[in-house]
């Protein structure tokens, strides 16, 4: 797509505004002030293992360090792009080139702390589909940092740091194609519960149910390991449930690769294993029996 995109020689330039030296300077000595004390602030909160200000949750600190990154990142590469062109004024000063790498090697700690705040977080709570591709993005996000120091040292293009950073980003989505998200975060919360003897979140029955057969493996690890009373049952009747599911879903038109290849493990597991194979009857999400509608509304009244 790139010759359609972008007409010309891959070291040509995109036709942008020229600006001039001392706003440049002014700027990234700004820039560089306000990510210092950011900066400062994580070292003394985050990777101090300090606690968290007070009234402040996991949640709400890691939430304030992801969505800044996004504008920050857009920032630092559109600011490459209008002012660091190789044949510009202010490329030439070494005296600005250091402040510009200075002030993307305070990106890229800022991306670490951000990575990290995600990592509390899912200490604390638990690990999901959406907060993998979160620590995915902030890896594609330091890449591209990356990619703008080397654009200035090496003096490449902008059209060459575009389309390095396309191909980062293809690069991502091909990889994430042979991924099973689901997988991921299945195992992780069963391996890292509190009712296994975990310094995670409590198990989420209803999570597992959520990712379907993504879980089955996990569940029949769980199933296999002491849980405290009353887990057991809606452990076993939740993996029966999804082995359910993925034969229904391999045997009437929906046969992945992937789906006859988990099938098939998780069989071999539940024979070695000795575990109960039964066709799961209708429950709610984390394995309880559904109560009755009519004595559930008269205990109401």
């Amino acid at each position: 797509l790139r010759p359609r995109l972008w007409a010309g020689q891959p070291t040509s330039e995109l036709p942008l505004p020229d600006v001039s030296v001392a706003s440049v300077r002014l700027s990234l000595l700004a820039f560089n002030l306000i990510f210092a004390v950011q900066n400062l602030l994580d070292l003394a909160f985050l990777w101090s293992g300090g606690a968290l200000p007070t009234g402040m949750s996991h949640a709400e600190y890691a939430h304030r360090g992801a969505y800044p990154l996004i504008a920050t990142a857009l920032l630092a590469g559109l600011f490459v792009l209008v002012t660091m062109r190789p044949d510009s004024t202010t490329a030439a000063r070494p005296a600005i080139r250091q402040l510009v790498y200075v002030w993307i090697g305070q990106n890229v700690f800022l991306v670490a702390s951000t990575m990290l705040r995600t990592i509390d977080y899912i200490d604390a709570y638990s690990l999901t589909e959406l907060r993998i591709q979160a620590l995915v993005w902030m890896a594609l996000v330091a890449v591209g940092l990356i990619l703008i120091c080397i654009r200035i040292w090496r003096g490449k293009s902008s059209v060459w740091l575009i389309n390095a950073n396309l191909a980062a980003a293809a690069a991502v989505l091909l990889v994430s194609a042979a991924i099973d998200y689901d997988r991921i975060p299945s195992g992780w919360n069963v391996r890292h519960a509190r009712e296994v003897g975990g310094q995670g979140a409590r198990l989420d029955l209803c999570y597992l149910f959520q990712m379907g057969p993504s879980s089955l493996l996990p569940l029949i690890e769980l199933e296999s390991r002491p849980v405290p009373r009353g887990l057991p049952l809606r452990v076993m009747w939740l993996r029966n449930y999804q082995m359910d599911r993925l034969e229904a879903w391999q045997a009437r038109g929906g046969w992945t690769w992937r789906g006859a290849r988990r099938l098939a493990a998780a069989q071999r597991a539940v024979a070695q294993r000795g575990l109960p194979r039964f066709e799961a009857p209708y429950r709610n999400c984390d394995g309880t029996v559904p109560r009755d509608p009519a004595l559930t509304a008269a205990e109401g009244r």
